[in-house]
């Protein structure tokens, strides 16, 4: 995903991040690049999870409309098996 304008879909935003050791690390938030600065340790804060996983790379994000639906979308994707987090959170995306 580089080059990407992380933040060019305002409002919030559902990610999932692919951490150093290969495992999956879901997310929301309204700020996408400020939370990556923060996972990979370049900026305070950031979850305790990926602090012993870094470098963490951004594997895809969906933008929602607004904070509950984030939240409840965050909270499906978490509930999936691995294999399917990836493609279940793609399935959110926005057809062009």
């Amino acid at each position: 995903m580089a080059g990407l304008d992380l933040d060019e879909a305002p409002g919030w935003k559902v990610y999932l991040l692919r951490c150093a050791d290969g495992t999956l690390y879901c997310g929301s938030t309204v700020d996408l690049a400020r939370r990556l600065a923060q996972h990979n340790g370049e900026t305070a804060g950031g979850a305790r999870y990926t602090r012993s996983r870094r470098p963490c790379e951004l594997a895809c994000f969906a933008p929602c409309p607004d904070k509950s639906s984030a939240l409840r979308l965050e909270a499906q994707i978490k509930r999936l098996a691995r294999k399917d987090k990836i493609a279940a959170l793609e399935g959110h995306l926005p057809r062009s």
